[in-house]
Formats: structure tokens, sequence, C-alpha cells
């Protein structure tokens, strides 16, 4: 069975296709590194290590630089893609968590879970430029270059904080479910899609009218990792409990696939050039890879020790 993975997109006589770099972060709380896998061989190439309990990585793939939340150190490890080398470290607020990146403007946006803020970073300077209050617990972070909005999953809130990215001010907030956790955007659609842990189901918020529009219910439970693939409108939902994947279609909200990976998916990244999805299966400490084409797991990679969260450097 091949495992490799290959753009999917055609391209008209006028388009340009970036050249894919395909490599895949993930990061690795429990042991404090950050795996490498090559998306053309599905295999880890690269072991990083960064600080302690490295929870979340972002990725900027204009500039190839990879951004680690280090929790429990209160920090930001940046990582150089071309060597896999950590070239600076960003001290942040209280138990950084998610991070979501411009890559317009480059500017990284953190969520701080311990201090309900936001640090905004000068991705050209690696200095903080802003720190922004939004609710409690703050969790996931998501952006629309395209408008310039970034969006903050609340857990304890129940609620979304919608900020605008060119004053760094709140403009918005969202109630959403219980305990919402992972968020994506679809950028073609400019719908934002929040996965509510504790109530099992997934709000569609508009990104015109800041407002929920519809809740996708497939019947999982736990829905903790989260992404979307914009060019196919497809989403993808890793249940945690479940130890499945649902994929969603965007144009009517309907379920056309459950696919069964690894123990315990929390972490969930999609590769728009190639059409791979990768999982993170905290509890088996592996990731499933899985191709968008036929919805079918094509490999599995160890990596370290309670695998969390997923980067995609297209």
């Amino acid at each position: 069975m091949s495992t490799s993975l290959y753009r999917i997109v055609i391209p008209s006589a006028s388009s340009t296709i970036p050249t894919s770099v395909n490599q895949i972060y993930v990061t690795n709380p429990g042991d404090d590194t950050v795996s490498v896998i090559d998306g053309y061989t599905q295999t880890v190439t690269a072991t990083i290590t960064v600080g302690n309990y490295p929870s979340f990585a972002g990725v900027n793939s204009e500039t190839n630089r990879i951004y680690v939340s280090n929790s429990l150190a209160n920090t930001i490890s940046v990582i150089d893609g071309s060597t896999n080398t950590v070239t600076s470290t960003i001290s942040v607020g209280s138990q950084p968590f998610s991070i979501a990146v411009n890559l317009l403007t480059d500017r990284i946006y953190v969520t701080n879970y311990s201090d309900v803020t936001v640090s905004v970073i000068d991705g050209s300077t690696n200095a903080i430029i802003s720190t922004i209050t939004v609710g409690n617990n703050p969790s996931g972070a998501s952006v629309n270059s395209t408008t310039n909005r970034i969006y903050i999953t609340n857990e304890t809130d129940g609620t979304v904080s919608v900020i605008d990215g060119s004053n760094n001010t709140v403009v918005a907030t969202v109630t959403v479910g219980t305990t919402p956790d992972a968020v994506d955007i679809n950028t073609e659609t400019n719908r934002v899609y929040v996965g509510n842990a504790d109530t099992n189901n997934v709000s569609i918020i508009s990104g015109i009218s800041n407002t929920v529009f519809a809740t996708i219910n497939t019947g999982g439970n736990n829905p903790r990792g989260l992404s979307v693939n914009s060019i196919l409108n497809r989403i993808y939902i890793g249940y945690f409990n479940d130890d499945t994947v649902s994929v969603i279609n965007g144009s009517d909200n309907t379920a056309i696939a459950t696919i069964t990976v690894g123990s315990g998916p929390i972490g969930v990244g999609v590769n728009q050039l190639t059409n791979g999805i990768y999982v993170a299966n905290q509890t088996s400490g592996t990731v499933s890879v899985i191709d968008g084409n036929t919805n079918t797991v094509i490999a599995t990679a160890i990596v370290g020790t309670l695998p969390d969260e997923i980067g995609i450097n297209p």
C-alpha cells in the first residue's frame, strides 16, 4: 500500500501552485519534543527538543518558521524549518496553548489559558506587540488571513472571541456550546467551525455576521481535534473518546465518512496541497495519516510521548 500523497490541485494555465514543503510538526508534551514527519514518506525525520510541555505548533509557511507553545514554561519556541533548530524563545502569558499565524501580516496569536489573554507576536522581530483580554480559559485559536479576523475559543465561558487583527481589539463574542476547544476556518466560505467538547457537537459561525447559524452533531464523543480543507470544503473532526475521525461535507454539513484511527485522537491537521490529513493519537503515541481522496488510513507514524497537536507546512 502506497504511503505517498501528492498534490491534488490542478492549476489553470495562469495559476501558480506553491512548492510543497510537506513537513508535519507534532508536539509531544510528554517528552518536551516536536516530531517532524516527512509528508512524502510519512516517516519521522527529526526530533526537536523544545520547552516544558509543548502543546501546539503554529506554522508560517511564508517564512518557514514554526512556533511551539511550551505550556509549563510560559514560552514560545521558534524553530527554523530549514534546519529544524530552535532559534529563539519568547516569553508570553501563563500556560500558553494554541497558536494561530496570519501569513499576510506575519502576526502570531497565542492563547494564554490561565490568564484570559492572547499574546500577539511580530514574526519579524519576535517581540510581543499587544496583549488582548478575551474570555476565561482561552484554548483554541484560528486566523482568517483574508479578513484579518482571529477566533479564540473560551472554554469556561462557552464563547468565541472575535479579534480584529488591524487593531487587536475584540469586536464580537459569540456563544457556542459547552467547553469549546478546537477551532478552524474555511477561508473560501468564511465559516468558522468550533468543536464543543462537552456538548459533543460543532458550532458553525458566519464570519460575516458573527452568529451561529448551524450545528453539526455526528454522534461522536468529545470532539477535541478539528481541521478544515478549504479547497475541498471538508471538515475533519477527531473524537477523543471514540478513536475516530468524522469527515463532514461543508456544503450540507453531513457526515460522509467515519474513519477509525489510533487511541485518543486529539489533534488534526490538513495539508491542503496533498489532501493528507494527520491525526495525533495521544494515548497510542502515534500519528495516523489519512488519504483524503479515499478517507482511509494509509500510514501510522510513531512519534513522541503524549502527542498533542499538529502543525503543517504544506
